[in-house]
């Protein structure tokens, strides 16, 4: 008689991305399911933007370019100690967000999107994405995801209208991207 081993669970990365955080952060519960079975990275992982968030004003208002350089050392981070040892484990790991928040972001900067493709390059594709389309433009939380901690430290943007324009400019790259 032989006996059929059970299947171990299949390794999945779900990327969630929006400029809504606490819309993206109950979304990514969502896609983890319950009973959760892995976890969910969130931004700011390696605490660069909290060290950024504490810095004297004397340091100067970031470029778009540094904010997503930065992202993209914290993405490294979750990379490295979050998200690619529980997929080696055979869980699913919710990125929220990921890579296309960023790259709508960095496009609404004005930046040059071969050059977002290519800092981004190092990120694997996740195998399901999702797309949160609420804008937190008016809300008090607004400034806790990355989209508007990064407009609120913005050079460019000095003004709260600039700030919401740039929000809800993202957002709709975002949905375009869904699409």
């Amino acid at each position: 008689m032989t006996t059929k081993k059970a299947r171990a669970p299949k390794a999945e990365l779900i990327a969630v991305d929006g400029v809504d955080a606490a819309a993206v952060l109950a979304d990514a519960r969502a896609a983890l399911g319950a009973p959760a079975r892995g976890g969910i990275s969130r931004w700011d992982a390696s605490g660069v933007f909290q060290e950024l968030a504490v810095a004297d004003e004397t340091a100067g208002a970031p470029s778009a370019r540094t904010l997503l350089l930065l992202y993209a050392a914290d993405l490294a981070f979750r990379l490295r100690w979050q998200i690619r040892p529980a997929l080696a484990e055979g869980r699913t790991v919710v990125a929220a967000p990921y890579v296309e928040t960023a790259m709508a972001f960095g496009r609404a900067a004005g930046l040059d999107p071969k050059w977002l493709t290519n800092l981004f390059r190092f990120a694997p594709r996740a195998r399901t994405r999702r797309f949160v389309h609420t804008s937190p433009a008016r809300r008090k939380k607004a400034r806790d995801g990355f989209v508007g901690f990064s407009c609120d430290r913005l050079a460019a943007v000095r003004t709260k209208q600039e700030r919401l324009r740039m929000v809800d400019q993202t957002a709709a790259l975002l949905r375009r991207r869904d699409r």
